[in-house]
């Protein structure tokens, strides 16, 4: 037992000292070769932790390498653009002045959802409120808001009426609407099919966020049914 504790304590104090060194980059916002670097020292820390039978130079050895090997391409990142771009990625412009970017999304394997509960993390409620978003290369997501972006006197939370193509029947229920009352709007927003539609919103003061694919975002105002609240 007195063994295993001196072997995991002088693995922490290598661990420790090898994540110093890397620096604060390494503990915030990861590259993604920077987080397989971690996996990689995490795995490498408990094998001689959990089995006496290897030597615990090994252990230190084998996290020393992963510590070479991840200057090295730290070294790369900054000295090479190219190599930064293929080994950590881009940016991804999720939201721009047309509206949301389909190919974006599907390219960073994001839907509608996940674009909507980053915004909100964000403190974004409605599409319309800001200029553009993006997915930074480690993944976090930032947005720049609309500068003419209207002040709401009354504020309603934005639900999501038509995903991608489909009608959301949960929440043509909370808005008490239906069916051929998004089919009236759309008919004189002079949209053929609903197919066409990547995302209908409506939120409770009736400001509909309306964007077709292949075109840019509408916002407009409708009379909301008689009882329609939430």
């Amino acid at each position: 037992m007195g063994l295993i504790f001196l072997r995991t304590a002088i693995i922490f104090i290598a661990l420790l000292a090898v994540m110093r060194l890397m620096g604060k980059r390494q503990i915030g916002e990861m590259q993604p070769f920077e987080f397989v670097i971690t996996l990689l020292i995490a795995e490498l820390a408990c094998i001689p932790m959990a089995d006496i039978s290897i030597p615990l130079l090994y252990g230190i050895a084998s996290i020393v390498t992963i510590f070479f090997l991840h200057q090295l391409l730290l070294l790369f990142d900054l000295k090479w653009k190219p190599f930064k771009v293929l080994v950590g990625g881009k940016p991804s412009i999720v939201i721009n002045k047309e509206g949301i970017d389909i190919s974006q999304l599907k390219k960073n394997h994001l839907d509608l959802s996940d674009l909507i509960e980053s915004m909100r993390s964000a403190g974004y409620f409605s599409l319309d409120e800001v200029a553009y978003a993006l997915y930074e290369s480690s993944g976090q997501f930032t947005a720049m808001p609309r500068e003419d972006s209207p002040k709401e006197d009354k504020v309603s939370l934005p639900v999501v009426i038509i995903d991608d193509g489909k009608f959301d029947e949960k929440n043509l229920a909370l808005t008490k609407t239906g069916r051929a009352y998004f089919q009236d709007i759309l008919k004189q927003q002079k949209v053929r099919s609903i197919r066409s539609v990547f995302v209908l919103t409506l939120d409770g003061t009736g400001k509909v966020y309306l964007q077709c694919r292949g075109e840019r975002y509408r916002s407009f105002r409708v009379r909301l049914p008689e009882g329609s609240s939430w």
